[in-house]
């Protein structure tokens, strides 16, 4: 460490030492502006295309503030000052020739020297106290200038008056005897082509916009798309056929990573599901030999033990099957939530077991039917398993879709939820072990939620068993 950082360090410490408070004094100061950018973030618009038009439309409205404050400060009362001037040397070299030629019969011929040369409305009225200052804000500029140069140049009691006519500026002198009445063009003392320069700044801007929301919108138009086309994919439904790469030069490569990691996807899930088929179909054949020689098997113990194991591999291939089916290619369409949910309560009426369904929403959904079926049905099937009463209630949260699956059974402990959904995994010391069960039914539930682009999450139930909480994009 050098001697620079060890006395500037060394000084750092004593001032912290000596302004103990200081550092908690400052605090309530730093805390709106630690907020602030959170806040601004808030506010902010969270789609591209938004964000991308307040980029060029923020320094743009920025930069043409500063210019029009600059021209209004600089250059319009650069101009105004100018005219101002050349108006108050009119009206000083009106006042000589009146001082020069006092005789009444010239004031004609100097009323029309000042209208013809000096474009100046001239009356020489009798001597009358002034009127009261009257000035108008709009023109506090005109005002101003005006009212320097005829102190600077005439030096005499005057009065101007800018508000009452539009077109004209009205400015009386006291003379020695009379007073002076001076009508001048308004534009001869005052810049008032300004609008020009900001109907031309304004128009130009609009071009300018209007060409760079064409430009965003064909830029961000291949981007969209990808999204669209990974969120469908995400869904489990086909991808759009008019998509393609598309757009600058990384929005293409993007799309054509995303185009190969899909079919990557794709060919994987088909060789599983390939590779399930045939080793189903394979063990359903030796299942069939086992049947066979089974049934000349004479009555007995040993008969009947192995008569279970094989219906328990029967069991567990069927699993393997709808297992593998889930990963098949099935089309999105409608489903029925009442009235699938209204046979999964006929079916647990007949099982002795209470089921109640509550549907808040519309019951007509976009899913895949088959699919999503089974889903609801292996939760609603395991809660009937382990529990007397089940609830079920399908709503909306925002942009997702929930349906919720509670019952009164033992549960599963929080530390094993993650376990239950690996494939033929049964805990024991959670649930019983029962006959039907082969550990496939929510590693099923959760395929098909996630080929959905949702997911399913366990919890505990009000009811005092377990509560799973399916949630896929509405």
């Amino acid at each position: 460490m050098s001697l620079i950082e060890r006395l500037t360090g060394n000084r750092l410490h004593s001032l912290r030492d000596t302004l103990p408070g200081a550092s908690a004094a400052a605090e309530p100061l730093r805390r709106p502006l630690r907020r602030l950018p959170r806040w601004f973030g808030r506010q902010m618009p969270k789609g591209l295309y938004a964000r991308s038009l307040i980029i060029i439309i923020a320094p743009m409205v920025l930069m043409q503030s500063v210019v029009v404050y600059l021209f209004m400060e600089r250059h319009w009362q650069l101009v105004t000052q100018r005219l101002s001037t050349a108006v108050v040397q009119d009206i000083a070299a009106t006042i000589d020739l009146i001082e020069a030629f006092p005789q009444p019969e010239n004031f004609a011929l100097i009323q029309r020297i000042a209208n013809d040369r000096l474009e100046l409305s001239v009356k020489i009225l009798p001597p009358t106290p002034l009127p009261a200052p009257r000035r108008s804000d709009i023109f506090n500029i005109l005002d101003g200038i005006l009212s320097d140069e005829i102190r600077d140049q005439i030096g005499r009691p005057f009065w101007i008056d800018t508000a009452s006519e539009s077109k004209v500026v009205e400015v009386r002198i006291q003379l020695p005897d009379r007073v002076l009445q001076v009508f001048a063009r308004r534009n001869s003392a005052y810049a008032s082509n300004t609008h020009i320069f900001i109907v031309w700044m304004v128009a130009s801007s609009l071009v300018l916009l209007l060409i760079a929301i064409l430009f965003l919108r064909n830029q961000i138009r291949p981007i969209q798309a990808l999204a669209a086309a990974a969120d469908s994919f995400g869904r489990g439904q086909a991808a759009p056929t008019d998509f393609r790469p598309s757009g600058a030069s990384e929005v293409r490569r993007a799309s054509l990573a995303f185009i190969q990691m899909r079919d990557r996807i794709e060919r994987q899930i088909e060789q599983r599901t390939q590779m399930l088929n045939g080793v189903s179909h394979d063990l359903r054949t030796i299942l069939t030999r086992f049947r066979l020689q089974l049934e000349f098997m004479e009555d007995s113990e040993d008969k009947r033990e192995l008569q279970r194991d094989v219906e328990e591999m029967q069991r567990m291939l069927e699993g393997y099957l709808a297992f593998a089916r889930d990963e098949q290619g099935e089309d999105v369409g409608e489903l029925d939530l009442e009235h699938m949910l209204a046979r999964l309560e006929a079916d647990a009426e007949r099982k002795g077991k209470s089921l109640t369904s509550e549907v808040e929403i519309d019951p007509l959904i976009a899913v895949r039917p088959d699919s999503f079926t089974r889903l609801v049905t292996n939760l609603v099937s395991n809660a009937l398993r382990h529990g007397q009463h089940v609830a079920v209630l399908a709503r909306r949260e925002g942009r997702w879709l929930t349906i919720t699956v509670e019952d009164d059974g033992p549960g599963i402990p929080a530390d094993k939820r993650e376990e239950v959904f690996k494939p033929f995994v049964r805990l024991d010391t959670a649930r019983n072990i029962d006959a039907g069960g082969t550990g496939l039914g929510l590693s099923i539930a959760r395929d098909v939620a996630r080929s959905h682009g949702g997911d399913i999450l366990l919890s505990d139930s009000a009811m005092g068993g377990l509560r799973a909480l399916v949630r896929i994009p509405a």
